[in-house]
């Protein structure tokens, strides 16, 4: 495993859940096997391996090797869960968009993506002159740069 800033985060630890060691997770990724059985996943306190889980809502209930009543399940919470990117072939990860510059099909450089925002219709790019522009105007992204097709006026909004 890499050190945890090379990790990408996928999840974090809620609370506990019953007696018998499992916790609530909540994933930020769509990628759920990442909580297979035998899946490792890095938090501060180390390596976590899912001995099994399963899906409850919105939620996951999972239960890591060795963590075996509430109390050990108890110092898990909070802790944020991090693990290798995977290897999606034509995938878009979040990671590699940020501090992409974003160009209009015209040419026009609108900024460098800042961060991700989640929104149910469609996710959204802030870039650091403020505007957001939803992923659903992505037509290409290559080596740092994403292309979009946006509404006439969309830069104009602010």
């Amino acid at each position: 495993m890499s050190n945890l800033e090379d990790l990408l985060e996928v999840g974090t630890v809620a609370k506990a859940h019953g007696t018998a060691g499992e916790v609530v997770v909540r994933l930020i990724t769509n990628q759920t096997e990442r909580l297979d059985r035998g899946s490792s996943l890095m938090s501060d306190l180390g390596e976590l391996v899912v001995s099994k889980s399963r899906q409850h809502h919105d939620k996951w209930l999972v239960q890591f090797h060795g963590v075996e009543n509430r109390t050990q399940a108890e110092e898990l919470r909070g802790l944020t869960l991090r693990a290798e990117p995977l290897d999606i072939p034509d995938a878009l990860w979040v990671h590699e968009l940020i501090g992409s510059v974003v160009k209009e099909v015209s040419g026009v450089e609108r900024g460098t993506v800042k961060t991700v925002v989640a929104n149910p219709a469609s996710d959204l790019l802030e870039l650091d002159t403020g505007h957001l522009v939803p992923l659903t105007f992505v037509i290409e992204f290559t080596e740092g740069i994403i292309l979009v097709d946006v509404p006439d006026g969309l830069f104009e909004l602010s």
